[in-house]
């Protein structure tokens, strides 16, 4: 069975998802300060991300929605394939 995850309408639903890859970080985390609430007057009303900066990191950083960027689709494929590169050459030593 798969797992989801339900969210008031009234929220909006948020731009970003689990596990994405940005230009700030792997997302790691999410959650909404609904309006009238005092994070939100604090930080704003919306969605807030929490971000690993690489896989090595031992810090979280935490970005509202506006301020993300993600990677162009050349850039990640790249990273990817230089990551898939990597595990191969991993393999290929063992």
């Amino acid at each position: 069975m798969q797992r989801t995850i339900s969210i008031p309408q009234h929220w909006g639903y948020p731009r970003f998802a689990l596990e994405q890859r940005t230009e700030q970080g792997t997302i790691l985390g999410l959650y909404y300060y609904p309006s009238g609430t005092e994070l939100a007057e604090q930080f704003g009303v919306g969605w807030r991300y929490a971000l690993m900066p690489n896989k090595n990191s031992d810090e979280l950083f935490h970005f509202q929605e506006n301020k993300i960027q993600l990677f162009s689709p050349q850039e990640l494929f790249s990273q990817i394939r230089a990551e898939i590169d990597f595990y191969q050459q991993q393999i290929g030593i063992r």
